[in-house]
């Protein structure tokens, strides 16, 4: 399934909720009561498989923005923002 980017939460292969987010990735065209419903349902299969996180989604989000200052985790790998470096995970 293919939605043109978003959030989901999956079991292996089973989908068990999603967010689509068709908008350039990163936002909906649908109303908000719809957007709130989908991430209600993204966050009650989140609990459901374990997390204890209050809002999983928004610390992922958090994680993957290189200018805030700290390590962060981007496709490329693990990145020191202050020197614009990849960081090897292996010493």
């Amino acid at each position: 399934m293919s939605s043109g980017g978003g959030l989901a939460v999956a079991n292996g292969q089973q989908l068990l909720a999603s967010l689509p987010l068709p908008v350039a990735g990163l936002m909906s065209d649908h109303s908000i009561e719809e957007v709130k419903a989908a991430y209600d349902k993204l966050l009650a299969a989140a609990r459901e498989l374990g997390s204890k996180l209050d809002d999983p989604f928004m610390a992922m989000s958090f994680m993957g923005l290189e200018v805030i200052p700290a390590l962060k985790i981007t496709d490329q790998g693990l990145v020191d923002v202050d020197f614009f470096k990849l960081v090897d995970l292996f010493a």
